[in-house]
């Protein structure tokens, strides 16, 4: 009874076994996990945009509905081209001497998982258009709108990063809609959001799931592609939207589009492998195709779905002509 009497004795006794379980539970794994993992090679650590974007982040509690783990079950095939292993989060680092902010690996999921959201959303128009007003690019989300990341100028500075916002989300704001260096920051580090490639090129388990794009028959029945209408959705709707007429202000329609229709395809071919950057008004068009590494099945198939959907009655393209364009066009990109 001495020892409960003495509060020396117990004060030190409950520093010790403190001490203790932190070496135990804390110490020991978190050096274990530092001698076991390293970063992956071609990754890379956050620039100093990338890092400030993720304290803007954490800041705007983005991690109370966004994970960024792909986990090894049928549900997550759509988030990774793999499942995370430790070594994904090896470049990972203190915010300062008193805050680790860990993993920012988060618990729920109310929103999509953002592991691999600079692959699947390169274009830095969407997701500050995304930001300003999630409705205005995705209409049934349920993401708030952060609009104190934008400023309002009566005209905006040829340095200033302007945001195409529709006339039906700009609520009566007149003038020209600036992203903010926070804005800029936060999308920065969203775009460096990417499962790096294994160096090995095979996968350190296969998922529970194999991805499988169901064939369909085109061309009169000689040829057979991948479903294009799966294919578009998952790598023009975001933008083009699923009904083809995209978003006045920030993405053009593909109903009656000129490059869609024409019966020369090389320039429509050319804007999916390189994008396109021709006209003001609208938003600049990321390298979809090169981006998202599509083959000409692949490329074929979004085209003709494109020329017979939403009223659009062109002919349909062969995969011959496209292969032959698509090949042109590494030819000349390889002598530039």
């Amino acid at each position: 009874m001495d020892f409960f009497d003495n509060h020396k004795k117990l004060f030190r006794s409950a520093f010790a076994l403190f001490v203790g379980l932190t070496l135990i539970v804390a110490i020991l794994p978190a050096i274990n996990n530092q001698r076991d993992n390293a970063p992956l090679p071609g990754s890379s650590p956050l620039t100093k945009d990338e890092h400030a974007g993720k304290k803007s982040f954490i800041a705007n509690g983005c991690v109370a509905c966004h994970t960024q783990q792909v986990r090894n079950v049928d549900m997550d095939n759509v988030w990774g081209d793999r499942p995370g292993i430790p070594a994904d989060y090896a470049h990972i680092e203190r915010e300062d001497f008193w805050r680790n902010t860990a993993t920012l690996m988060g618990t729920e999921r109310t929103g999509p998982d953002l592991t691999n959201v600079g692959k699947r959303q390169p274009s830095m128009a969407w997701n500050l258009l995304h930001l300003y007003q999630p409705r205005a690019v995705v209409e049934n989300s349920i993401m708030p709108a952060y609009p104190w990341l934008f400023k309002t100028k009566k005209s905006a500075d040829s340095t200033d990063i302007l945001v195409n916002v529709p006339d039906k989300y700009r609520k009566g704001v007149k003038g020209d809609i600036v992203a903010t260096q926070e804005a800029l920051d936060l999308v920065a580090y969203l775009q460096s959001l990417k499962q790096t490639p294994l160096p090995t090129g095979k996968k350190p388990m296969e998922f529970l799931y194999k991805k499988e794009i169901p064939k369909t028959a085109s061309t009169g029945g000689k040829e057979s592609l991948p479903d294009g209408q799966k294919l578009y959705a998952s790598n023009c709707q975001a933008c083009h939207q699923a009904n083809g007429e995209g978003l006045k202000g920030a993405f053009p329609s593909l109903i009656g589009s000129k490059v869609v229709l024409d019966d020369d395809i090389e320039l429509f071919v050319d804007i999916i492998m390189n994008g396109y950057n021709a006209r003001e008004e609208y938003a600049v068009m990321n390298a979809v195709g090169t981006d998202n590494n599509l083959t000409p099945e692949e490329v074929t198939a979004i085209i003709n779905h494109e020329r017979t959907s939403w009223g659009n009655d062109a002919e349909p393209v062969t995969l011959e002509e496209v292969k032959k364009i698509m090949d042109f066009l590494k030819l000349t990109t390889s002598k530039e």
